[in-house]
């Protein structure tokens, strides 16, 4: 499990220490998920996910998208510097796309492009039904070679996992395999990332804070409420 939690280790940073509540819950979700993973629990992340509830997350989104990156498939690649050096590197195996499920997955996607410039990105709208709570497809916007890249799917939240699931599906009916999907989220609920992965064993989960669970209203707790409301300010 150990392997699980994302480390980036730095004399910067120190590890901080849940309360025994909180870490019970990530050690269940994380022993019964082997693909799901956590980013490094730091005392600045845990600062960063508390400016988050009330409302900071542009420096959140920007270290998940970091640590999401670490898990896509790399393969050598050989560049020239504008000196006449040659460079022995990485690029991305399979080539890169992000997508995102709007709206509030859109928050994320400036910190893809400030990563990786250039970064295709497509988009999925689905909404939730609020008689049935099932997600609703409305848009799909994907490169047309999506089959062949390895896609970083990104929204902030997963609470019963019915969006991620159905955009999930929507890549693969455009031939993306599930083993070239990584989900980035800031914030899971436990039954969201079972629903994920168990419809989806083959996609990685990366995640920045495993939540207690959720509301009569589906909405994640502790949480922050409507994320998509709060970022773009129209709460």
């Amino acid at each position: 499990m150990s392997d699980q939690i994302m480390a980036k280790k730095s004399p910067e940073t120190s590890t901080f220490c849940p309360s025994e509540e909180e870490q019970s819950l990530i050690t269940e979700v994380l022993s019964k998920h082997p693909r799901m993973m956590l980013i490094r629990q730091t005392t600045q992340l845990r600062a960063i996910m508390t400016i988050i509830r009330i409302f900071y997350a542009d420096r959140a989104i920007r270290l998940l998208i970091e640590e999401a990156l670490n898990v896509l498939p790399f393969a050598p690649r050989v560049v020239t510097t504008p000196l006449g050096a040659q460079y022995e590197g990485l690029a991305f195996g399979s080539g890169l796309c992000g997508v995102s499920i709007v709206r509030a997955g859109e928050s994320m996607e400036s910190a893809l492009r400030a990563v990786c410039r250039g970064c295709t990105i497509g988009k999925i709208l689905i909404q939730r039904d609020e008689e049935t709570a099932e997600p609703v497809l409305y848009y799909v916007k994907l490169p047309k070679d999506v089959a062949s890249r390895s896609v970083l799917l990104m929204d902030p939240m997963c609470a019963t996992g019915g969006s991620v699931a159905r955009a999930v599906s929507v890549l693969k009916s455009h031939g993306v395999t599930e083993e070239n999907i990584v989900f980035a989220t800031l914030m899971a609920a436990p039954p969201g990332i079972d629903r994920v992965l168990k419809e989806f064993p083959g996609i990685r989960i990366i995640c920045g804070s495993i939540e207690a669970g959720l509301n009569d209203k589906n909405f994640l707790v502790p949480g922050i409420g409507d994320f998509g409301d709060r970022y773009f300010g129209t709460e």
